[in-house]
């Protein structure tokens, strides 16, 4: 396992003989269930989900603690091909995690035939011998028993065609919670013998400031138009303790930006007389109250960062 995975090793307990440790990763086309499962298997939110394609932008990491292994799953963006420089360097985060993990599981929806972007995404994974890959046929209570039997072994002749061997084929529904407990146990024997990476306790190693930015920008995802999503980044600027508060009514200051590429975009997201903006901090500070445990006053504000998506500057100041 590559060091840029891998966090500090801090001093452990005794671990049972033949404890398993190491890295897995979700990859597929967008839209493909990733973050609902790497939630669900870790047992609380810590990837951002939304109906919209291409919601996660950066590797997440969520932590699953067990008695007999530690697994850490990385969400990654979909993979897809790329219009804009933002797209391109959300492929190469995908590609340099693959290179890095134990085990790679490759997500199919249960609802969607295979098609041309599961083929092209196959097709890489073909490329990769060492590393085991596991079928993950997600959305399974999206569909009939009948049809999730055709969706399996399509998956099965896709492995067939390209020279893939799969070391699973597993359907689950993240949302349903079916099987995602038998997934967790057929991926720990592929990850190698050690101890544990992470702390007790540790559900993901995201900064907070990045985990509050990702919570805003998908309550902004909610309800917009169709053009939108890809164009919206936030930035959280500050957070501070309110000065001058009872310690038993403590109050964190959180000011954030919520980034769109043209003046126009402004007036979808802020909502007229500014409802809509209302209602994305009011659903935004509840999840954010839910993550750090404490009241929080939620300061949005909407700018134009023109065509950041393409504007090398641009995407580095948005921390891309």
């Amino acid at each position: 396992m590559s060091d840029s995975l891998s966090p500090m090793s801090a001093m452990f307990g005794s671990v049972p003989q033949g404890h398993r440790s190491g890295f897995a990763c979700f990859v597929g086309r967008p839209n493909a269930g990733k973050s609902t499962l790497t939630n669900a298997l870790v047992g609380t939110k810590i990837a951002i989900t939304s109906s919209r394609p291409q919601t996660t932008r950066h590797s997440v990491r969520g932590i699953v603690h067990r008695d007999d292994a530690q697994l850490v799953l990385v969400d990654t963006p979909g993979l897809h091909k790329p219009r804009t420089l933002l797209g391109q360097r959300l492929n190469d985060v995908v590609r340099t995690t693959w290179a890095e993990v134990d085990v790679i599981g490759f997500c199919l929806p249960a609802d969607q035939k295979i098609g041309p972007g599961d083929r092209y995404i196959a097709k890489e994974l073909a490329e990769i011998k060492r590393t085991p890959k596991v079928a993950v046929v997600t959305k399974t209570d999206l569909v009939e028993p009948q049809v999730l039997a055709e969706r399996l072994l399509d998956v099965q002749r896709l492995g067939a065609e390209l020279g893939l061997e799969w070391a699973e084929i597993v359907p689950v529904s993240a949302v349903g919670d079916s099987q995602v407990g038998l997934l967790a146990d057929l991926l720990v024997p592929l990850l190698p013998e050690g101890p544990p990476l992470y702390p007790e306790g540790d559900l993901t190693d995201e900064p907070e400031q990045t985990m509050i930015a990702e919570l805003i920008r998908e309550a902004a995802l909610e309800g917009v138009r169709d053009e939108l999503p890809h164009s919206i980044a936030v930035v959280v600027e500050e957070m501070l303790p309110r000065e001058d508060r009872p310690a038993d009514r403590p109050l964190l200051d959180i000011h954030a930006n919520v980034f769109i590429e043209r003046p126009s975009q402004k007036g979808i997201v802020i909502g007229p007389k500014g409802s809509r903006l209302k209602d994305v901090g009011t659903k935004a500070r509840t999840q954010i109250e839910a993550l750090l445990g404490t009241p929080v006053f939620l300061d949005l504000h909407v700018k134009v960062a023109k065509d950041w998506q393409r504007d090398p500057k641009q995407l580095r100041r948005l921390g891309f």
